[in-house]
């Protein structure tokens, strides 16, 4: 296979995938390094393949029908990092991502893509490695939401602010 099939084939497998790819696992499905995946999958990227790096392994986007696309904002410290993201997800919430403002690089937006609580628990896992980007920024930070309907986000919203998790008047954005 030469590695314009191979990044090829990687495309088709992220297209068909249920869940993200890791670098780890596409070197040993093809036999090459690591590193050779990282390489393809910026080609890939600069080719115009929207993929997204999340800490479980490589995704698309998946579609947004059948979801409202909202953003909302929260405060908390390290600890609190499950409770809100399982808030999320148990009222069917996709959390597409988490943004940030730093004082010197702007908006820093980290890809999640966490569907459900073994998400939670898997991306709990990785990130026990390394200090979340809250962090940066006294645990301000933004949620962009994929959310069933309006109902859902007003749960999340009303168990966010009991939980003293959701930012004091922070209204929640719409795109």
């Amino acid at each position: 296979m030469t590695a314009e099939e191979r990044r090829a084939d990687i495309l088709l497998r992220l297209q068909s995938a249920a869940a993200p790819l890791s670098a780890t696992a596409l070197s040993e499905q093809y036999g090459v390094s690591r590193q050779v995946i990282v390489g393809d999958i910026a080609l890939l990227r600069a080719a115009g393949a929207k993929i997204h790096a999340t800490p479980r392994g490589y995704t698309l986007p998946h579609s947004e029908q059948g979801g409202l696309l909202r953003t909302i904002a929260c405060v908390h410290d390290e600890a609190q990092t499950e409770q809100e993201l399982c808030i999320l997800v148990d009222n069917g919430c996709t959390v597409r991502d988490v943004i940030v403002e730093h004082p010197v690089y702007g908006q820093l937006t980290g890809v999640l893509e966490l569907r459900s609580r073994y998400d939670v628990s898997r991306f709990l896992e990785l990130s026990a490695k390394a200090a979340p980007l809250c962090s940066l920024t006294d645990g301000v930070h933004l949620h962009t939401l994929i959310c069933p309907d309006e109902a859902a986000l007003l749960r999340v919203r009303q168990q966010l602010d009991a939980a003293g998790i959701l930012l004091p008047d922070a209204g929640d954005g719409n795109e």
